[in-house]
């Protein structure tokens, strides 16, 4: 019996050792913007305009399509805190009207 206990407990214990080794992805979904692609954005420019620029919107409400918003979620790996962002456009018409940056950078 003490021979089985001391062949499995260096087993356990390097086993217990590596379970907080676990490598864990970063996860990012949404739109990736640059900030000089978002300072580029400005009153009076039309649609197909901001769509050339920042791409097709993460989220596009078909109640609502005067407002596009381009959000971005990034969690690296065992980081608490995710770097969020969203940055809305409001448009009248055809033209934009006004834009919106909302931004939660990542603390640890």
């Amino acid at each position: 019996m003490r021979q089985i206990v001391k062949r499995i407990s260096p087993i356990l214990l390097t086993a217990l050792l590596t379970c907080s080794c676990v490598y864990r992805i970063d996860i990012q979904q949404g739109n990736f913007l640059e900030h000089k692609e978002i300072d580029q954005v400005s009153v009076g420019m039309t649609r197909s305009q901001v769509r050339y620029l920042l791409g097709t919107p993460m989220v596009a409400d078909s109640f609502q399509s005067s407002r596009w918003d381009y959000v971005y979620y990034l969690k690296k790996g065992r980081a608490r805190h995710p770097e969020q962002r969203h940055f809305i456009v409001f448009f009248e018409g055809d033209k934009v009207a006004s834009v919106e940056r909302l931004t939660e950078d990542a603390k640890s």
